[in-house]
C-alpha cells in the first residue's frame, strides 16, 4: 500500500486553508491550486496564520516556519499534480463544477492518485461517473470547525471505491491528527452532518417562517448544549453562501419542499450578506477579534 506523502488541494478558500495548513503541520508535503491569482495569494497568509494557530495549540510536528516552508502554491492544475499522492477538491457545492474539476484532476493526476472530494453533502457516487479511476474515488470531508483533539472527517467510498484506497485515506487523516468517522452505507449528509442539518433546517424555518428571532434560537442552543455558539453563528462561520448551496443540494436530492432552503436566506446572500468573509452575516463580524483563525465567537447579539 503506497502511503500519502503529499496531498493537493484543489481550491484555496476557507476549507483549501485549513485542510492545506494541517497537513503541512504535521509534516505532509502540500501543493494548493486555485485560479484566482488574487485568491491563492490571499492563502499564502492565511495558511501562514493558521499553520500557527495548530501550533499554539499544540497540534503537528513542525515548527511554524517548517510547515510553511512545506507548502507549494499553483496555478496550474497539472503542476499542482505532478507530484503528489492524494488531491482533495474543496470548491463551491455545485455538482456540475465539481464533476467538471474531478474530470480533469483524473486526466492529468499519476494513476496512483486518490481522487477525493471534500463536498460536505454531495456523495462522490454522483461525482465518479466523470472519472476514470472509479476505484481510487474517496468522500474525505472536513468538518468547518475543529479544534485540537476534537477534529474529525468524514469518509466515505463510492460505488467502486477499493478497500486500498479507503484504508490510504483513512491513514492518512489519522496521519494529521483526526478521528476519521467511517460512512458504512451512503448517505447525505455523511456522519454528523446529517443531524447537523436537520438542526440547521428547523432553525431556518423558524427563523424565515417568523416563529422565533435568530438570537433567541442561539442563546437556547448555547445554553442547552453548552456550546459557545449557536446554529447561526455557526453558519455565519461556514459562509451563508455555502450554506445556501448545501441546503439546495439536500432539496435537489429529495425534491421534499420541506427542505427547499427559505427565501430570506437566498436574499441574505444576494446582498452579500455571508458571515465573516463578508463582515455580516446573521451577526456583525467587523470587529478582527472575531477573524481570528480557528473557531471563533459570533459578533454582536444584541
Amino acid at each position: 500500500m503506497k502511503p500519502v506523502k503529499t496531498v493537493t488541494l484543489v481550491g484555496a478558500g476557507k476549507m483549501g486553508v485549513k485542510i492545506a495548513a494541517r497537513a503541512a503541520a504535521f509534516g505532509f508535503e502540500v501543493h494548493v491550486c486555485d485560479v484566482s491569482q488574487e485568491v491563492l495569494e490571499k492563502a499564502r497568509g492565511l495558511i501562514r496564520a493558521e499553520i500557527q494557530a495548530n501550533c499554539d495549540d499544540g497540534m503537528g510536528k513542525e515548527t511554524p516556519e517548517g510547515a510553511f516552508e512545506k507548502v507549494a502554491f499553483h496555478a496550474q492544475l497539472s503542476d499542482a499534480l505532478a507530484e503528489t499522492d492524494l488531491v482533495i477538491e474543496a470548491i463551491p457545492e455545485i455538482l456540475d463544477l465539481k464533476k467538471k474539476v474531478f474530470a480533469e484532476m483524473d486526466r492529468v493526476a499519476p494513476e496512483h492518485v486518490i481522487l477525493a472530494t471534500n463536498s460536505s453533502s454531495i456523495p462522490v457516487s454522483k461525482i465518479e461517473d466523470a472519472v476514470g479511476r472509479r476505484d481510487k474515488v474517496v468522500n474525505i470531508h472536513f468538518y468547518a470547525r475543529w479544534t485540537g483533539v476534537t477534529s474529525m472527517v468524514d469518509l466515505m467510498g463510492g460505488t467502486e471505491s477499493s478497500e486500498e484506497t479507503m484504508r490510504r485515506a483513512r491513514k492518512w487523516v489519522e496521519g494529521i491528527g483526526c478521528l476519521p468517522l467511517v460512512v458504512k452505507k451512503e448517505c447525505m449528509g455523511f456522519v454528523f452532518n446529517r443531524i447537523w442539518r436537520a438542526v440547521k433546517r428547523e432553525c431556518l424555518r423558524s427563523w424565515a417562517e417568523g416563529c422565533a428571532d435568530y438570537k433567541d434560537i442561539d442563546r437556547a442552543w448555547m445554553i442547552w448544549s453548552d456550546m459557545i455558539i449557536g446554529p447561526f453563528g455557526m453558519m455565519d462561520f461556514v459562509g451563508l453562501d455555502v450554506v445556501y448551496d448545501i441546503e439546495m443540494s439536500y432539496y435537489l436530492d429529495s425534491n421534499d419542499p420541506k427542505d427547499e432552503p427559505p427565501k430570506a436566506l437566498k436574499e441574505m446572500v444576494d446582498r452579500g450578506e455571508l458571515g465573516p468573509k463578508s463582515g455580516k452575516g446573521f451577526y456583525d463580524w467587523s470587529n478582527p477579534e472575531f477573524l481570528k483563525p480557528g473557531f471563533a465567537k459570533p459578533g454582536k447579539t444584541e
